[in-house]
């Protein structure tokens, strides 16, 4: 079931990214994130922003939100998106649920173009960004450094 976020979902979101942090150049966050720091950014982006989980059996086992992409007043029709799911649950379909709800709650708030930042490589995640239309927009190189690599990154945009 996909729901909106709540502040008692912080450990197991937490639980969820930092599996990304510490094992993977998914994210370029290298510290993982505790309980109580998760409760501030869920309370800091769902006050403006979509922020759902998917929850099955009483357990999270993804979520996504939007959130500002850039700080100067023009960008504020824009939104990034971010989606994590645990590992396991990857390729069933769950991912493609939770960003199509997402999409759907972004154009009720009036957002007009989304914008989702992979790192290079991540070719799950291309995938499913293009079976929910975003495109290619751009590919910055070796903007990032963890676990001893320079890392690019692809940016995909969709327009709603």
């Amino acid at each position: 079931m996909i729901r909106e976020v709540c502040l008692k979902d912080a450990k197991d979101i937490a639980e969820i990214y930092n599996t990304y942090i510490e094992q993977t150049t998914i994210t370029f966050e290298t510290s993982p994130v505790n309980e109580e720091e998760m409760r501030k950014r869920i309370q800091d982006i769902s006050a403006h922003y979509p922020y759902f989980v998917y929850e099955k059996n009483g357990e999270i086992i993804g979520y996504c939100y939007a959130h500002k992409w850039k700080e100067k007043k023009a960008y504020n029709h824009t939104a990034e998106t971010t989606i994590y799911l645990k590992r396991n649950q990857c390729g069933k379909g769950i991912g493609k649920e939770l960003m199509n709800t997402l999409i759907d709650a972004c154009k009720e708030k009036g957002i007009h173009a989304l914008i989702a930042c992979i790192t290079v490589p991540n070719e799950a995640s291309v995938k499913l960004h293009e079976s929910l239309g975003f495109q290619q927009v751009s590919r910055f190189y070796e903007v990032g450094y963890k676990f001893d690599r320079r890392l690019d990154v692809y940016d995909f945009e969709r327009i709603l």
